[in-house]
Protein backbone atom coordinates (compact mmCIF):
# COMPACT_ATOMS: atom_id res chain seq x y z
CA UNK A 1 0.00 0.00 0.00
CA UNK A 2 1.33 3.67 -0.42
CA UNK A 3 4.08 2.62 -3.03
CA UNK A 4 4.36 6.28 -4.30
CA UNK A 5 4.54 7.46 -0.64
CA UNK A 6 7.10 5.06 0.15
CA UNK A 7 8.95 5.78 -2.25
CA UNK A 8 8.94 9.54 -1.81
CA UNK A 9 9.36 9.25 1.79
CA UNK A 10 12.93 6.93 1.17
CA UNK A 11 14.22 9.49 -1.27
CA UNK A 12 13.56 12.13 1.25
CA UNK A 13 15.16 10.51 3.71
CA UNK A 14 18.33 9.75 1.49
CA UNK A 15 18.13 13.18 0.99
CA UNK A 16 19.10 13.75 4.54
CA UNK A 17 22.28 12.03 4.05
CA UNK A 18 23.30 13.39 0.57
CA UNK A 19 22.75 17.20 2.46
CA UNK A 20 25.15 16.50 4.97
CA UNK A 21 22.35 16.85 7.38
CA UNK A 22 22.91 13.09 9.22
CA UNK A 23 25.38 11.22 10.88
CA UNK A 24 24.68 7.25 10.69
CA UNK A 25 21.02 7.01 11.42
CA UNK A 26 20.55 10.44 13.25
CA UNK A 27 17.23 11.54 11.40
CA UNK A 28 13.93 10.78 9.86
CA UNK A 29 11.55 12.07 7.72
CA UNK A 30 7.86 10.81 7.23
CA UNK A 31 4.79 11.62 4.93
CA UNK A 32 1.17 11.65 5.46
CA UNK A 33 -0.81 10.09 3.28
CA UNK A 34 -3.32 12.04 1.37
CA UNK A 35 -6.36 10.91 3.26
CA UNK A 36 -4.79 11.74 6.20
CA UNK A 37 -5.03 7.96 7.18
CA UNK A 38 -1.80 6.73 7.38
CA UNK A 39 2.24 7.71 7.90
CA UNK A 40 4.90 6.86 6.13
CA UNK A 41 8.52 6.50 8.03
CA UNK A 42 12.01 4.94 7.96
CA UNK A 43 12.86 2.07 10.10
CA UNK A 44 14.75 2.58 13.72
CA UNK A 45 18.07 2.46 12.66
CA UNK A 46 18.61 1.19 9.49
CA UNK A 47 21.74 2.63 7.15
CA UNK A 48 20.91 4.94 4.87
CA UNK A 49 23.51 2.79 2.36
CA UNK A 50 21.01 -0.04 2.47
CA UNK A 51 17.91 1.80 2.56
CA UNK A 52 14.86 1.04 0.01
CA UNK A 53 11.44 1.82 -0.42
CA UNK A 54 10.36 -1.56 0.70
CA UNK A 55 12.00 -1.00 3.84
CA UNK A 56 9.23 2.32 4.92
CA UNK A 57 7.17 1.22 7.68
CA UNK A 58 3.34 2.32 7.38
CA UNK A 59 1.64 2.81 10.24
CA UNK A 60 -2.13 4.69 11.14
CA UNK A 61 -2.83 7.76 13.04
CA UNK A 62 -2.42 6.17 16.41
CA UNK A 63 1.21 4.41 15.52
CA UNK A 64 -0.07 1.22 15.27
CA UNK A 65 2.05 -0.43 12.47
CA UNK A 66 -0.02 -1.69 9.14
CA UNK A 67 2.03 -2.34 7.26
CA UNK A 68 6.63 -3.28 7.16
CA UNK A 69 8.70 -5.70 8.54
CA UNK A 70 10.76 -3.66 10.28
CA UNK A 71 10.26 -0.91 13.41
CA UNK A 72 9.09 2.60 12.71
CA UNK A 73 11.96 4.88 13.59
CA UNK A 74 11.79 5.90 17.90
CA UNK A 75 10.89 9.12 16.59
CA UNK A 76 7.16 8.44 15.45
CA UNK A 77 4.90 9.65 18.06
CA UNK A 78 7.05 13.08 17.72
CA UNK A 79 5.77 12.86 14.14
CA UNK A 80 2.16 11.60 14.70
CA UNK A 81 1.86 14.84 17.27
CA UNK A 82 2.93 17.22 14.90
CA UNK A 83 0.13 16.08 12.43
CA UNK A 84 -2.46 16.26 15.08
CA UNK A 85 -1.44 19.69 16.33
CA UNK A 86 -0.80 21.01 12.92
CA UNK A 87 -3.47 20.27 10.14
CA UNK A 88 -1.99 20.71 6.81
CA UNK A 89 1.50 19.76 7.07
CA UNK A 90 2.09 16.34 5.37
CA UNK A 91 5.88 15.81 5.88
CA UNK A 92 7.98 16.07 8.99
CA UNK A 93 11.83 15.89 9.65
CA UNK A 94 13.63 15.23 12.63
CA UNK A 95 17.77 15.50 12.16
CA UNK A 96 20.91 16.15 14.78
CA UNK A 97 22.41 18.91 11.75
CA UNK A 98 25.09 20.20 13.58
CA UNK A 99 24.88 23.96 13.91
CA UNK A 100 21.07 23.85 14.20
CA UNK A 101 21.39 20.94 17.19
CA UNK A 102 24.01 23.53 18.49
CA UNK A 103 21.65 26.41 18.99
CA UNK A 104 19.28 23.55 20.46
CA UNK A 105 21.86 22.40 23.28
CA UNK A 106 22.40 26.29 23.45
CA UNK A 107 18.41 26.73 24.41
CA UNK A 108 18.29 29.78 22.02
CA UNK A 109 15.74 30.99 19.71
CA UNK A 110 17.37 31.41 16.03
CA UNK A 111 16.57 35.29 15.21
CA UNK A 112 16.18 36.09 11.72
CA UNK A 113 19.16 38.22 11.12
CA UNK A 114 18.76 38.59 7.21
CA UNK A 115 16.88 37.81 4.37
CA UNK A 116 18.14 33.87 4.37
CA UNK A 117 16.12 33.39 6.86
CA UNK A 118 13.34 35.56 6.03
CA UNK A 119 12.86 33.68 2.62
CA UNK A 120 12.17 30.70 4.96
CA UNK A 121 10.71 31.64 8.43
CA UNK A 122 8.53 34.41 9.38
CA UNK A 123 10.88 35.60 12.24
CA UNK A 124 12.61 33.90 14.87
CA UNK A 125 12.38 29.83 15.06
CA UNK A 126 11.88 29.29 18.65
CA UNK A 127 13.26 26.67 20.88
CA UNK A 128 10.90 24.26 23.43
CA UNK A 129 11.36 24.58 27.12
CA UNK A 130 13.05 21.95 28.46
CA UNK A 131 11.29 18.91 29.26
CA UNK A 132 10.51 18.10 32.27
CA UNK A 133 12.37 14.71 34.51
CA UNK A 134 8.78 13.31 34.53
CA UNK A 135 7.72 14.41 30.69
CA UNK A 136 11.16 12.74 29.81
CA UNK A 137 10.87 9.59 31.98
CA UNK A 138 7.46 8.39 30.86
CA UNK A 139 5.96 8.86 27.10
CA UNK A 140 9.18 11.15 25.59
CA UNK A 141 8.77 10.93 21.74
CA UNK A 142 5.10 11.54 22.56
CA UNK A 143 5.55 14.57 25.41
CA UNK A 144 8.38 15.97 22.16
CA UNK A 145 5.63 16.66 19.87
CA UNK A 146 3.73 18.33 22.57
CA UNK A 147 6.37 20.38 24.31
CA UNK A 148 6.57 21.59 20.53
CA UNK A 149 2.69 22.21 20.04
CA UNK A 150 3.06 23.82 23.61
CA UNK A 151 5.37 26.34 22.25
CA UNK A 152 3.58 27.49 19.24
CA UNK A 153 0.30 27.78 21.06
CA UNK A 154 1.81 29.76 23.67
CA UNK A 155 3.95 32.35 21.41
CA UNK A 156 1.06 32.62 19.10
CA UNK A 157 2.95 31.03 16.49
CA UNK A 158 1.37 29.67 12.75
CA UNK A 159 3.27 26.97 12.11
CA UNK A 160 3.14 27.44 8.34
CA UNK A 161 5.12 30.50 8.23
CA UNK A 162 6.95 28.93 11.19
CA UNK A 163 8.11 25.43 9.69
CA UNK A 164 10.69 24.70 12.16
CA UNK A 165 11.76 24.52 15.94
CA UNK A 166 14.38 23.79 18.14
CA UNK A 167 13.67 21.13 20.91
CA UNK A 168 15.92 22.28 23.74
CA UNK A 169 19.13 20.05 24.38
CA UNK A 170 17.52 17.85 21.59
CA UNK A 171 17.97 18.97 17.95
CA UNK A 172 16.01 20.37 14.83
CA UNK A 173 12.39 19.85 13.78
CA UNK A 174 11.00 20.87 10.46
CA UNK A 175 7.95 20.22 8.42
CA UNK A 176 5.62 21.28 5.63
CA UNK A 177 2.76 20.38 3.07
CA UNK A 178 5.69 17.61 1.63
CA UNK A 179 8.21 15.34 2.72
CA UNK A 180 10.44 17.07 0.27
CA UNK A 181 9.65 20.25 1.47
CA UNK A 182 10.23 19.44 4.88
CA UNK A 183 13.71 18.20 4.12
CA UNK A 184 14.52 21.88 2.40
CA UNK A 185 13.79 23.88 4.91
CA UNK A 186 15.56 21.16 7.16
CA UNK A 187 18.59 22.21 5.11
CA UNK A 188 17.47 25.87 5.39
CA UNK A 189 17.81 25.62 9.02
CA UNK A 190 20.47 24.14 9.60
CA UNK A 191 22.35 26.80 7.39
CA UNK A 192 20.74 29.77 8.94
CA UNK A 193 21.87 28.10 12.01
CA UNK A 194 25.39 28.26 10.87
CA UNK A 195 24.85 31.56 9.46
CA UNK A 196 23.88 32.76 12.88
CA UNK A 197 26.78 31.97 14.51
CA UNK A 198 29.30 33.49 11.84
CA UNK A 199 26.87 36.70 12.16
CA UNK A 200 27.37 36.83 16.14
CA UNK A 201 31.40 36.65 15.45
CA UNK A 202 31.24 39.31 13.60
CA UNK A 203 28.98 41.72 15.82
CA UNK A 204 28.07 40.00 19.10
CA UNK A 205 25.49 42.73 19.25
CA UNK A 206 23.64 42.58 16.40
CA UNK A 207 20.08 42.81 16.01
CA UNK A 208 17.31 40.65 14.29
CA UNK A 209 16.55 42.31 10.86
CA UNK A 210 13.84 44.80 10.35
CA UNK A 211 10.48 44.24 9.93
CA UNK A 212 10.81 46.03 6.61
CA UNK A 213 13.12 42.98 5.30
CA UNK A 214 11.00 40.20 7.23
CA UNK A 215 8.00 41.22 5.24
CA UNK A 216 9.65 41.94 1.61
CA UNK A 217 11.35 38.64 2.26
CA UNK A 218 9.37 36.18 2.80
CA UNK A 219 6.34 37.29 1.14
CA UNK A 220 7.16 37.81 -2.29
CA UNK A 221 7.58 33.92 -1.46
CA UNK A 222 4.66 33.42 0.00
CA UNK A 223 1.05 33.92 0.16
CA UNK A 224 -1.51 35.63 -2.72
CA UNK A 225 1.93 38.48 -3.33
CA UNK A 226 4.22 36.41 -3.74
CA UNK A 227 6.12 36.68 -7.30
CA UNK A 228 9.45 34.46 -6.68
CA UNK A 229 9.94 31.93 -9.37
CA UNK A 230 8.13 31.07 -12.39
CA UNK A 231 4.54 30.74 -10.99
Amino acid sequence: MLEELKERVCRANLALAESGLVVLTWGNVSGLSEDGKYVVIKPSGVSYGVMAPEHMVVTDREGRVVEGALRPSTDLPTHLELYRAFPGIRGAVHTHSRWATALAQAEEDLPCYGTTHADYFYGAVPCTRPLTPEEIQDAYETNTGLVIAETFRHRGLDPAAVPGVLVCKHGPFTWGPTPEKAVETALVLDECAHLALLTRQFNPAVRPAPAAILDKHYFRKHGAGAYYGQG
